[in-house]
């Protein structure tokens, strides 16, 4: 009895520690991107994410920013460059968790305030390690990474590609080809199967950028 019980707890932890990270699909008029999410990393973070993604807060808006060999920016402002939708309040900035701005990664963006962060998200091309957080100072804070592109690098390449130029509010950046992200949804949570265990034998033998670099902020016009 002792060692079925024994069984069942092992099946269960097995099966809880191979759940796949969350992952979200972007299909834009380029081109589909998927990431995927962190939230053992940056819980917080995920969530106001996952909250916008479920209620399709961010179909129909567009990267608004785009720098070759930097980043990639939306999550705010529709094709004509307005404000897109009502904002929930800011979140905490999670950015003390271990993880830095490297191609692919996906990280808030936020104004000169750290904890100021809501809805717009980028996407690093390079490694800018000027964006990660070095220490308790605003400046000095860094963007949380919270998730990284797992398919889809390809269409970011093409993205910054795209010319850019000054459009709406902004002066410079944006691109002149409408990017658009047509609709986003949360993929389903494959669970991964644990690995194949062999059948129990009898006992016997065993067959054996710098910390002083002035900082970029991302959020806003």
């Amino acid at each position: 009895m002792k060692l079925f019980i024994s069984s069942i707890l092992l099946a269960l932890a097995a099966s809880t520690a191979f759940a796949a990270n969350p992952r979200v699909e972007m299909q834009t008029n380029v081109g589909n991107i998927i990431v995927e999410l962190y939230p053992d990393k940056a819980p917080k973070t995920v969530e106001n994410f996952l909250s916008y993604v479920k209620s399709g807060f961010y179909e129909g808006t567009v990267f608004h920013r785009v720098i070759k060999n930097f980043m990639v920016q939306g999550g705010a402002f529709d094709k004509a460059l307005h404000w897109h939708k009502p904002l929930a309040d800011p979140i905490p900035n999670e950015a003390k968790n271990g993880l830095t701005n490297e191609p692919g990664t996906l990280a808030m963006a936020h104004d000169r305030d750290p904890n100021s962060a809501t809805t717009q998200f980028f996407i690093n091309l390079e490694s800018n390690k000027h964006l990660n957080h070095y220490r308790d100072d605003p400046g000095y804070y860094g963007s949380c990474v919270f998730g990284k592109v797992v398919e889809g690098m390809d269409v970011m390449k093409k993205i910054a590609e795209i010319p850019t130029g000054a459009e709406g509010p902004f002066a410079a950046d944006v691109p002149l080809e409408p990017i658009v992200i047509e609709k986003v949804a949360l993929l389903e949570e494959p669970i991964e199967p644990p690995p194949v265990k062999s059948k129990s034998k009898r006992k016997g033998k065993s067959n054996g950028k710098t910390k002083n670099e002035p900082r970029r902020h991302l959020a806003g016009p």
